[in-house]
């Protein structure tokens, strides 16, 4: 079976407008649930607005675990250098040259003859190359461009580095047949191209968009791209879908994590179409990208003043008292270490804010996980002298207890971020876990430890719980 590789666009491609945008939030949210999804690669934006789009781009390069975070490097050397600067600490960093082939772009998009065009493509690639491995040149509008000047760009672009090559269909008026017959005449005329990646963006103009990705799997395409949003391109969850119905019988499948594909979908697609008159999940009062850069990170010579702006920007919104006592733990933290970072941050207030009294009791949980069957957690909560019990399947441990335990609430709740990590060395290593949720807006966190990752993850989850239940939640 062939691995092929699914790279959405949903960030890269988005268009702020009248009624719509995105915040800083919304972007690392979104950014980080296609992770969580296991997406190969998450596509970001030109930059334009330096300073912000520059923090974006490091805070979401820094927040993703596994997928390839792969920037547009805009059309300067300069730009080159910017975006390379705010990807770099990603796990796996790619730099992405965009160029127009076909006549009408080249005039009317960034105001070049062919020429000029061509060694723009060298001077792009080279300087990308020179910064990381994984350096992608997309053709746009390639089945528009005249068929020589294409070859002439595409084999340009793998002698100044290119990993990989990706043909656009802007225009969206192909059929399956005809695309075939592009792909297959393009890896004719130029043989490079089976030895790097190949890849295809789509237009669904049509809603043939699917039908062509097929037809350029079979010609050799290992990656497609797709939108969870944007139906004007491959929608993700189409393509994945087609995949699992006909991958066996084609020799292709992806890594997406279909269990929880559908849901998620929803979830980011309500995000993207949300006017700004109404309120998003993730809407938060964001300080200016000055103030940002500043206050990422804390030592002991920052007041509680300084403290409060930087726990505000991490999206919580705390009591006077439990701002008193989260800057008296972090002051003895910042006397061992230089810095105190946004992660050491989200401990600290896990375990000193708002220790309330347990409305609900762990009494006992069983969660069965294996490779073969299906993750399954029964858990059995106490509340006033009650046993309440829960039982759930689940894409995992920890999803399938989590799911229980909002079975026996009644409500679900948005998970915001989730953390485990060793904290003693050892086979019989404790394990810390940090857990986020929403409620209303507020975010409230929780912590647990265990020698058993899955029982601190419980515990983490009932230590947020309990603190809304206070709140009245």
């Amino acid at each position: 079976m062939k691995k092929i590789t699914v790279s959405d666009i949903t960030l890269r491609e988005f268009v702020p407008g009248k009624d719509y945008s995105l915040s800083f939030r919304e972007k690392l949210e979104i950014a980080r649930s296609l992770d969580k999804l296991n997406v190969d690669k998450i596509e970001l934006p030109p930059i334009k607005d330096r300073r912000a789009d520059m923090l974006t781009n490091r805070t979401i390069a820094t927040g993703v675990n596994s997928a390839v975070i792969s920037a547009a490097v805009g059309m300067t050397v300069q730009s080159v250098e910017d975006t390379w600067n705010s990807i770099k600490d990603a796990k796996n960093p790619a730099l992405h040259v965009m160029m127009p082939v076909s006549s009408v772009q080249m005039e009317y998009i960034c105001g070049m003859k062919a020429p000029a065009v061509l060694e723009t493509v060298t001077e792009l690639v080279s300087a990308c190359r020179e910064k990381c491995e994984k350096v992608e040149f997309s053709a746009v509008d390639a089945t528009r461009a005249e068929p020589d000047f294409l070859r002439k760009a595409i084999k340009t672009a793998i002698e100044a580095g290119a990993s990989q090559i990706t043909v656009c269909d802007n225009a969206g008026a192909y059929t399956s047949k005809e695309f075939s017959e592009f792909i297959s005449s393009l890896r004719s005329d130029i043989p490079a191209l089976y030895d790097i990646t190949l890849g295809a963006q789509l237009s669904d103009g049509l809603h043939l968009g699917v039908a062509c990705a097929c037809a350029a799997l079979e010609n050799g395409v290992d990656e497609i791209k797709t939108s969870i949003a944007d139906e004007s391109f491959v929608k993700m969850d189409d393509f994945v879908h087609f995949i699992q119905a006909k991958g066996d019988s084609l020799g292709f499948e992806v890594g997406i994590r279909t269990a929880s594909l559908n849901r998620s979908s929803k979830q980011l697609r309500w995000i993207l179409q949300t006017k700004r008159s109404e309120q998003s999940p993730f809407d938060e009062v964001m300080m200016d990208s000055e103030s940002i850069t500043k206050n990422i990170t804390l030592d002991k010579n920052d007041d509680i003043s300084e403290m409060v702006k930087v726990i505000g920007l991490m999206g919580y919104n705390l009591s006077e008292e439990d701002n008193v006592k989260v800057y008296e733990a972090f002051r003895q933290a910042a006397e061992k270490k230089q810095f105190i970072g946004t992660r050491e941050m989200e401990a600290i207030i896990a375990s000193t804010a708002m220790q309330v009294p347990s409305v609900y009791n762990i009494d006992n949980y069983v969660v069965t996980n294996g490779n073969s069957i299906t993750s399954m957690a029964t858990i059995t909560l106490e509340r006033d002298g009650k046993k309440l019990i829960g039982t759930s399947a689940g894409d995992g441990p920890i999803d399938a207890s989590f799911m229980a335990i909002e079975q026996i609430i009644g409500r679900h709740y948005e998970l915001d971020d989730f953390q485990i990590q060793s904290v003693t060395e050892g086979r019989n290593a404790m394990g810390s876990a940090l857990i986020k949720i929403r409620d209303r807006g507020r975010l409230y966190s929780g912590s647990g430890i265990s020698t058993d990752i899955i029982g601190a993850s419980i515990k983490a989850y009932i230590n947020a719980l309990n603190k809304i239940v206070y709140e009245g939640g």
